[in-house]
């Protein structure tokens, strides 16, 4: 593909464009709860300091990396922006995580604070205690989940708790927050480390991603590139998509920083809800994950999306056919994108095409190099349209993984996704397959190896193998294959759901589970994958029961 366009003010980041609104637009609302809480751009911006004094005060310095477990509301915007604001990491979590993926992620990247609220403080707690079993050598879920170098810099962290009542060591959200801001000192450094967000291949557990000041800040300036813009100043954006993926963190909030927009936040999406708050609040753009064209499939939306003129989708491919159908029944535009966590997130949009074809996720933005290479690493010409791996180059591309920056770009700044997917002739991206066995529900990362490990410690379970299977409404499922010698197969399936439950958040728990005499190994011993896969399309046919 031809060189990138520059991205010439690619410096400024989150903190950064809150001043300038601040500065800007004092008055106007910034932020707005479903709930009615709302701030302006000059109360963002002071609470936002508050934070940043505050953390600084209670000896988070810069460079400490500061777990944030909340849903969307407004003190995790807070919270997040004043983290950057004093120079430290945020880390972002699922609220819905449980306390053992809190507690290996906290160990991981050696956490000295947890932000928790009224939804998340449980298992917070019970992570926490993980941890202070692990640092008295006591032998727990933690211990066996991380290596020997991760409990060696563990250490214990403090729990901020917001908006609940406060157990004997915990520290209050409002008692975080210093009555006075202190004026933040400039960014000497746009390769520091801004955010550390959780995600992988699977060959291991999740692996942290090393997200720059400026790659934070070159996505947010890649995506405003676009014309005609996604977001402006006039605009009011759903905020519905969680603030810990990245595709909220950045794609969204990013760029409501950005363009001043308002960002209504809501906690989660609800069919009949989400559109109450669309009319309610006259939301103009709608970012959503593509498991929400599947729930309004059979909703009357009527003039329910009356405000709109835009919805934009990313995080997972949706397929052309119901993109289509949901254009053809409101009238409102779908533009979908194709991004990554490494990436911060946004590689490709369709409002980059000249007449997106269908079935392609757009072409890359300005700034964004992006090519196809085949399994000999030779690159595969546009015109030709073979697929391969897609590899991206950019300001916007991650540091490598925790802590050690592994994995990250090759010298010459080329990274390859794991993607495969081929280019068109007139530029445009459309994605064929993954390299990596990731599994997407809703748009969420699921690593198999992390499903397989909790299903293995279930007593009588002598193999396992996890793999992901089309779904209408979640895109893809999680299907865990189980031999258990002897056992009964209903008590097997029910212990093992169970397990999952206890240890992995909702959406990485088996939709099903499959209980065989055994599973299908190469001459290497690995499981064969694709042989479970086949049964799976065999199965989707008809052709087994």
């Amino acid at each position: 593909m031809p060189a990138a366009s520059p991205i010439t003010d690619a410096v400024a980041g989150p903190a950064v464009l809150l001043a300038e609104a601040a500065r800007e637009h004092p008055d106007k609302l910034a932020l707005v709860e479903s709930g009615g809480r709302s701030l302006t751009w000059a109360e963002l911006d002071d609470q936002v300091g508050r934070v940043a004094t505050g953390l600084a005060a209670a000896g988070v310095v810069a460079g400490y990396r500061v777990v944030v477990a909340t849903g969307n509301r407004l003190e995790f915007v807070t919270t997040y922006l004043g983290v950057l604001r004093a120079q430290a990491v945020a880390v972002p979590l699922n609220p819905g995580s449980t306390a053992r993926e809190l507690a290996r992620v906290v160990a991981d990247c050696g956490a000295r604070m947890v932000v928790a609220d009224g939804d998340t403080v449980t298992a917070v707690r019970e992570a926490a205690r993980l941890i202070d079993d692990a640092l008295a050598g006591v032998e727990t879920s933690l211990t066996q989940d991380v290596p020997a170098e991760v409990l060696g810099r563990l250490v214990k962290p403090r729990v901020v708790v917001v908006g609940t009542t406060l157990q004997p060591g915990e520290r209050s959200y409002d008692h975080l927050c210093a009555d006075t801001a202190r004026p933040a000192p400039p960014l000497q450094d746009p390769e520091r480390i801004a955010a550390l967000l959780y995600t992988s291949g699977t060959t291991g557990l999740p692996r942290g991603a090393m997200l720059s000041h400026r790659a934070l800040a070159a996505n947010i300036a890649q995506v405003a590139s676009v014309e005609p813009p996604m977001i402006h100043g006039d605009d009011v954006v759903l905020g519905v998509l969680p603030l810990f993926h990245v595709y909220g963190l950045n794609a969204v909030l990013g760029t409501v920083l950005r363009s001043r927009a308002k960002l209504v936040l809501a906690d989660r999406f609800d069919p009949q809800g989400t559109l109450d708050l669309i009319e309610d609040e006259a939301c103009s753009v709608v970012p959503l994950a593509p498991a929400v064209f599947a729930h309004w499939r059979d909703v009357d939306l009527g003039d329910r999306l009356g405000p709109v003129r835009l919805v934009l989708s990313g995080s997972a491919p949706v397929s052309a056919e119901v993109v289509e159908e949901f254009a053809a029944r409101t009238g409102i535009p779908v533009h979908q994108g194709y991004g990554l966590t490494e990436a911060a997130p946004v590689v490709t949009s369709t409002l980059r095409s000249e007449a997106p074809p269908s079935g392609s996720v757009g072409a890359p933005l300005d700034g964004i190099e992006l090519r196809v290479v085949d399994e000999t690493g030779r690159v595969v010409p546009d015109q030709v349209g073979d697929p391969g791996e897609i590899q991206v180059r950019g300001d916007n591309l991650f540091s490598g993984y925790w802590p050690d920056g592994a994995d990250g770009p090759a010298a010459d700044g080329w990274w390859s996704t794991g993607d495969v997917g081929y280019v068109d002739a007139h530029g445009d991206v459309f994605l064929v397959d993954r390299v990596k066995e990731l599994v997407i529900v809703s748009g969420f990362n699921v690593y198999p190896v992390e499903v397989e490990r909790v299903v293995a410690e279930v007593a009588g379970v002598a193999d396992v193998a996890v793999i992901g299977v089309a779904d209408d409404t979640t895109g893809e499922a999680v299907v865990a294959y189980v031999v258990a010698p002897g056992a009964d197969p209903a008590t097997v399936a029910d212990a093992v759901r169970a397990a999952c439950e206890t240890a992995l958040a909702r959406f990485k728990v088996p939709s099903r589970i499959e209980v065989v005499e055994a599973l299908p190994h190469g001459i290497t011993g690995k499981v064969q994958k694709g042989r479970l896969r086949g049964i799976e399309r065999r199965r989707a046919l008809g052709l087994l029961e």
